[in-house]
């Protein structure tokens, strides 16, 4: 009959080889780990937008001038004060508001949106000389996307015309503003995070989170 003494050399060599193995399996892993890539997140990628109001020549410079008129917004009674940056803010008012964020222009975008601005602005102009304004000197919608769909902007480009304001996405950046009979702005910009719903990727979201 074994005695626990001749237990003793079994069990030894028995835990030996199980430490053993178990070290092998982890180096193995280890090595399979360590040679591949860590995989990253997957991004999330869009097709690209279909574009319009597009210059012969697509500048690449710098941008010729900055924007000199206040920001179009689709809702005419937003109040112009308390937007400077050194304004005190109130807890966690960047979060909240992260939504009406717009995408960033590099200069060879910005520059480019400007000359499809210009194009823009030219149409608007023909609308303006041609007279026949309404009430509050807004023309009629239909004459002003009649002026974008001269440049190919559709409804396909997020166009939005509603009381003298215009919006519409190129295809690399926004144009929107203001046409009326005492009134003619524009300003070039990038997407909002979070547009206004119903209306395009330009407009201003004027609700809240």
């Amino acid at each position: 009959m074994p005695t626990p003494t001749s237990f003793a050399p079994r069990l030894l060599r028995r835990t030996v080889s199980a430490a053993v193995l178990i070290a092998a399996t982890m180096t193995a892993c280890g090595t399979e780990h360590s040679g591949q890539p860590q995989s990253a997140t997957p991004q999330t990628s869009y097709p690209p937008r279909p574009k319009c109001a597009q210059p012969a020549e697509v500048p690449t410079g710098v941008p010729t001038e900055q924007p000199s008129s206040p920001r179009p917004s689709a809702d005419r009674d937003r109040s112009e004060g308390g937007s400077g940056a050194n304004e005190d803010r109130p807890p966690h008012y960047a979060e909240n508001h992260a939504y009406r964020m717009q995408a960033p222009l590099a200069e060879g975008k910005l520059a480019q949106g400007q000359a499809s601005a210009r194009l823009v602005r030219k149409e608007r102009e023909k609308v303006r000389e041609e007279g026949g304004s309404g009430a509050y000197g807004v023309f009629d919608e239909k004459r002003i996307a009649a002026a974008l769909k001269r440049l190919g902007c559709g409804k396909e480009h997020g166009v939005y015309i509603g009381y003298g304001f215009y919006s519409l996405h190129t295809g690399v950046v926004c144009v929107s503003g203001y046409v009326t009979k005492d009134q003619l702005t524009s300003e070039v910009h990038g997407a909002y995070a979070e547009p206004q719903p119903g209306t395009g990727p330009c407009v201003e979201n004027r609700g809240g989170h």
